[in-house]
Formats: C-alpha cells, sequence, structure tokens
C-alpha cells in the first residue's frame, strides 16, 4: 500500500474518531442550554471533520499514485513477456530452418566388443511375447532421428554422443 493512502486513511478515521468527544460535549451543553459551550464544541467538530476530508483527499491521491504505478508495471511486465515469446519463437525458427537445411544434429553410439557379442546372441535367440507367439528379435540395428523417424543403422557401427 502506498504511503499517501495509509497516511490519509489513517488520518481520516483518527479525526472521524476526534469528532465524537466535542458531538458528546455539544450534546451535553444543548440539553443544559449552554450556547457559549455548544458554539465551541461545534468549532472543534468542524475543525476535525474539515481534518478527516483533508486525509480523506491525500488518501485519493495516494490510490491514484498507486494505480498508475500498478498499471506501468503491468505495462512493463507485459512487454517483457513479449520480448520473451519473441525470443523463443526466433530461436524456434533458427531450429527448424537448421533441419530444413540439413544441419540436423545426430547423436551416436558405440557399441562395445561385448556388447556386440550379445548382440548377435540375441539374433540367433527367439523370445515368446506376452500372447504366447514366438517373435524374432530385429535383426537390423535402427537409428531414431530427433523427430523419432527410424534409420536403418550402417554396418559400421560407430555412434558418438556431443552435448
Amino acid at each position: 500500500m502506498h504511503t499517501k493512502t495509509m497516511e490519509g486513511l489513517i488520518g481520516a478515521r483518527t479525526n472521524m474518531n476526534l469528532v465524537n468527544t466535542p458531538m458528546r460535549v455539544y450534546k451535553e451543553a444543548r440539553r443544559k442550554g449552554n450556547l457559549e459551550v455548544m458554539e465551541r464544541a461545534m468549532g472543534y467538530v468542524g475543525e476535525f471533520s474539515d481534518k478527516a476530508e483533508e486525509y480523506k483527499a491525500e488518501a485519493d491521491e495516494g490510490m491514484k499514485e498507486e494505480g498508475r504505478e500498478a498499471r506501468e508495471k503491468e505495462k512493463l511486465e507485459q512487454e517483457e513477456a513479449i520480448r520473451k515469446r519473441r525470443e523463443e519463437r526466433e530461436k524456434q525458427e533458427e531450429k527448424l530452418e537448421k533441419e530444413i537445411n540439413g544441419d540436423t544434429v545426430t547423436d551416436t553410439v558405440e557399441i562395445s566388443e561385448e556388447g556386440k557379442v550379445l548382440l548377435k546372441g540375441n539374433e540367433a535367440l527367439e523370445s515368446t511375447g506376452a500372447d504366447g507367439l514366438k517373435a524374432a528379435a530385429v535383426k537390423d540395428p535402427v537409428i531414431y532421428t530427433d523427430t523419432g523417424k527410424s534409420v536403418p543403422a550402417e554396418q559400421a557401427v560407430n555412434i558418438s554422443v556431443s552435448v
């Protein structure tokens, strides 16, 4: 909350509470018929009411400033979000353009000698699926691209991974 707003609200409330005392004195003086005390009490009531109005105006001004600041802050946040979205879109466009031009980055994996032996052993075996049918192991190794398409692997198995 803005300082002017807090000060205005507190000042207005305090002065409105202070009005109660001279009003009580006024009512008692009216009951007794003392005009001099009644006039003096009403003077105090007027002063406190005027101060309460001044504080109310200050609170209103503070709320207007607070609203302006909030709108400016929101505008800056929106501009920042737009800038970030543009940057992300440009990065996506660059990535898409690289893929279209064939500059795609492929990952490669190197299989050890033990792995090659196990692969040949698995090719010879047949496995039974969940439905009880026997399925042959995949005999031709494949490589999956960034888009998820499978491409037959070359016979020379040299795959390198770079990040």
